[in-house]
Formats: structure tokens, sequence, C-alpha cells
């Protein structure tokens, strides 16, 4: 992706109030703000347009967030309703035009299935759409402008601290041990070699009796790799919301039964070292330690290392 830049104005003084974001070359425009304002920023004109927007708030288990996608014509009573209706939203985002009219109802409904489409396909979080609406008939040079919008909207989510549409990718990492009993695993796809500031990861393993995942702590959470094998079993001390995490990944595909282990069919992110070590121990368990490098250094004594330096 090129670079980009965002103009981001914060309409009331407030950092946690309503954002106004604008990319340059685009012309679309964000809206950013927590549910307690929808009765103020309700009246605005950008939610009196046609437009596409997202509802995020915390699952139930604590465990990251759940999102949902929908669309308006106009957004505002859209937004209404959800208010009165659904509780597990804490922000919305609303995406329409800089000039009233450039979206209409079928560029808005495309947006919305192909969100919900990429969201489902990238199992990061749970969504609270029931169904995955069909795409709209749209003509070649309209389905042509509305991809480039979703480019847009795509390229400036992340910033916003929303992943929930993004494959996990696995960067270039160091190599970790290989184990007699586990064969060398299957590289995912990798992302692009020249995406800037990133540092490269190094590979990290966590393993037990039987079982051994491989992984990497990333900027996103802690990226436990494709092929990876975590116990099947589940120990008294695994928590309620671990415990609904692993049932739901069951669910959603990210990692099946394989005989005696549970293997990750994707490279999945999790939002803690902690968290993805207590999935592959089936207990509680302290990712910082049970994380090591292929010297036997821990994931902890790696990140006190780097910080002295």
């Amino acid at each position: 992706m090129s670079p980009f830049s965002l103009r981001i104005f914060v309409a009331d003084g407030d950092p946690d109030g309503l954002r106004i974001v604008e990319k340059s070359n685009w012309i679309g425009k964000t809206l950013v703000f927590p549910r307690a304002l929808l009765p103020q920023v309700k009246a605005r004109l950008e939610l009196a347009q046609t437009g596409v927007y997202l509802l995020i708030g915390p699952r139930p288990d604590g465990e990251g967030d759940m999102l949902y996608v929908g669309e308006g014509d106009p957004i505002r009573p859209r937004l209404e309703s959800h208010y009165a209706q659904k509780d597990f939203w804490t922000r919305a985002i609303g995406f329409t035009t800089t000039t009233a009219g450039q979206l209409n109802k079928a560029h808005v409904q495309f947006l919305e299935s192909r969100l919900i489409a990429l969201a489902r396909a990238a199992k990061r979080v749970p969504l609270d759409n029931a169904n995955l609406p069909a795409e709209p008939s749209l003509s070649e040079a309209d389905r042509a402008d509305m991809e480039v919008f979703l480019g847009h909207m795509l390229g400036m989510l992340p910033v916003l601290g929303v992943h929930a549409f993004e494959k996990a990718q696995r960067f270039a990492v160091a190599p970790a041990f290989e184990t007699l009993a586990s064969p060398a695993l299957e590289p995912a796809e990798l992302s692009t070699p020249n995406a800037p500031f990133v540092a490269t990861p190094v590979e990290l393993v966590c393993q037990g009796k039987g079982y051994e995942a491989h992984g990497s702590d990333t900027a996103q959470g802690f990226l436990v790799f494709a092929g990876s094998t975590a116990t099947n079993e589940i120990g008294s001390s695994l928590s309620f919301s671990q415990r609904k995490l692993r049932e739901d990944l069951l669910t959603n595909g990210v990692i099946k039964v394989d005989g005696a282990v549970l293997r990750f069919n994707l490279d999945y992110v999790f939002s803690s070292p902690s968290t993805a070590a207590s999935l592959i121990h089936g207990r509680s368990a302290n990712g910082r330690i049970e994380w090591k490098d292929s010297n036997g250094k821990t994931l902890k004594a790696r990140q006190e290392a780097e910080a002295a330096q």
C-alpha cells in the first residue's frame, strides 16, 4: 500500500469525542464517535446522507471486540434504531462522502455486503450480523468505483484501530527449532517485503506433550501460525472467557480437532501472548514465560534484554 495521510478534526475538542476523518485523494468522509454521543452527533448533516457504518463493542467474554456492519439511506435512522435495540456497541464509525449524493442505496448495499464477506473470511472478530446480504446489481463502472471506495476504507480502518477485515499475515521471521516429532510448518502467505517501519519478528515456540505451536509477537497481537497444534484437554484453571474463545475458534474453523490435538487451520492473532498460550496448553498460562525462541530464551527475557539496549 502506498503512503497516505489522514486529516483528523476533533470536532468538540475532546480526543475521545467526535472525530471527523478525511483521507488524501478520497471523496469519502468518516465520522468516529462513542455511542454516548449519538444524541448530539445525529444532528450532523453527514448522518443525513447515504452511507455505510460499523458498530464496535466488547465481546461478552471480554476477549476482544465484536462488530456489526450496516448501511443506511440515510444513516441516521439506522443508528437511532441500533441505539435503542443493540446493547453491545460502544462506538460507531460512519462512512459518507464529502458532497451529498455521491453514494446511492445500491452503492452502500454493495459496500455492506463486501465488508461482511471480508470480516467473515478474516475470522478476526465475531459478527453481530445474522446474514450475508447479497451484492446488488451494479454497472461495471459503479462496481469499479465502489471497489476503489472500499479500498480507501480498508486502508484507513487499521489507523482507527479496526483490524476486523484483515486476514492475519505472517511477516518473514527468524526460524525457530524443528523437532523430530513435529515437521516444519507450511509457510503461510507472507506480507509484502517492503512494508514500512515493521521490525522483523522472531519465531517463538510454545509446546507440551504431543503438541507444539509456533508464532510471533506482532504489533497487532500475538500471531499463532497455521499448522500449530494445541492440547485437546481443558484444565480447571482455564477461564470461562478462554473456554468461550476456544468454542468460537472451533465453530469458526480457525482450529479443528485432529486426533488427540487441536490444529490451527489459519494464522490467528490473539490479544496477548498469554491468551494464546492458555489456549495452547488448555490451562491458565503466562505467555511471556511459555513462548520461547530457538535458544530457549523466553519472550519475557527477550523483551527485557531489548528494553535494556
